[in-house]
């Protein structure tokens, strides 16, 4: 079984503008509105290609109660804690010709009787099942939430795949995650190197491994993306030709091929090429890639 963890979901309100003026009233062209968080992504996108997976996290409000729904029609399984203080939260997505706009909301708060009853939620969990643990801890939940969650998965055998920045990346490595995912911008910040060449990114992609990851696939947006693996080898792919329309999952949507592609077939390699044709999918649809959309990727690396 396949479980994201996804800590503080969202409604993503997207709405689409020929133009943008401050301070005056503006029209959308085309709104539209999904579940959204890091997780729930990787989710969608693992059912849209097929595998059975459920979505943990928490959620409160009738925004939380819409995104239940909303995963719920899609066919998405869920098990979240509901909370008592707040709301889940709206993101507000502005889309223009040439801009990307996004302003974030906060989120409910979480007690520590949210947290302990999150954790029986992960009991559930057993040896060969995958979980990822994605997106930034927000304010309102204690920082080393990811560090409390792998102690209470240590003694079973599961692959774990962690996609956060920053000191919350490292300090999860000394649990030898099955795979990390940072951007190149995200490892850049790590290392505090301004990173953008590929055999530099692999060279400090195998730093990380140094440090626990077992496997680090590192995006480079329209550059496509470079992986190096656990039996010492390392890949480089260009992205698909395509045009940009939202860049809102793409990294998640890598997360979920990649999980997808081994799954099938045991293999990094193939599994970093659906990797990268799941995520340029998604960039180049309003929202996030089907499975018909991926395949069609797929003959660039056939």
């Amino acid at each position: 079984m396949i479980y994201t963890v996804t800590l503080n979901p969202s409604i993503d309100y997207v709405m689409y503008l020929s133009g943008f003026q401050e301070n005056k009233i503006n029209k959308a062209d085309k709104e539209i509105y999904y579940p959204g968080g890091k997780g729930i992504n990787v989710s969608i996108v693992l059912k849209n290609l097929g595998f059975r997976n459920k979505a943990l996290g928490f959620i409160s409000g009738f925004c939380g109660l819409e995104i239940k729904r909303k995963l719920n029609e899609l066919g998405c399984e869920n098990s979240f804690i509901e909370t008592n203080k707040g709301c889940s939260r709206i993101n507000v997505k502005i889309r223009t010709v040439e801009k990307e706009t996004d302003i974030n909301g906060q989120g409910p708060f979480i007690e520590n009787t949210d947290i302990d009853n999150f954790f029986t939620l992960l009991e559930q969990i057993r040896d060969n099942d995958y979980i990822v643990l994605a997106g930034s801890v927000p304010k309102t939940f204690p920082k080393n939430i990811y560090e409390s969650i792998l102690k209470k998965l240590l003694g079973k055998n599961i692959n774990v795949i962690i996609d956060t920045t920053g000191e919350l990346l490292l300090k999860t490595l000394k649990y030898q995650p099955f795979l990390i995912k940072p951007n190149h911008i995200e490892l850049g910040e790590i290392f505090k190197k301004n990173i953008s060449d590929k055999d530099e990114v692999i060279f400090y992609a195998k730093k990380l491994q140094e440090m626990g990851a077992k496997n680090v696939i590192v995006s480079l947006a329209e550059n496509g993306a470079v992986m190096v693996t656990e039996n010492k080898k390392s890949y480089s792919l260009n992205a698909p030709k395509g045009k940009l329309i939202n860049s809102v999952g793409a990294g998640d949507s890598m997360v979920a091929g990649f999980i997808a592609g081994f799954i099938e077939t045991l293999d990094y390699e193939k599994a970093f090429k659906k990797a990268v044709a799941s995520g340029s999918a998604s960039a180049f649809k309003d929202w996030l890639a089907e499975k018909k959309d991926i395949d069609k990727l797929m003959d660039n690396f056939s």
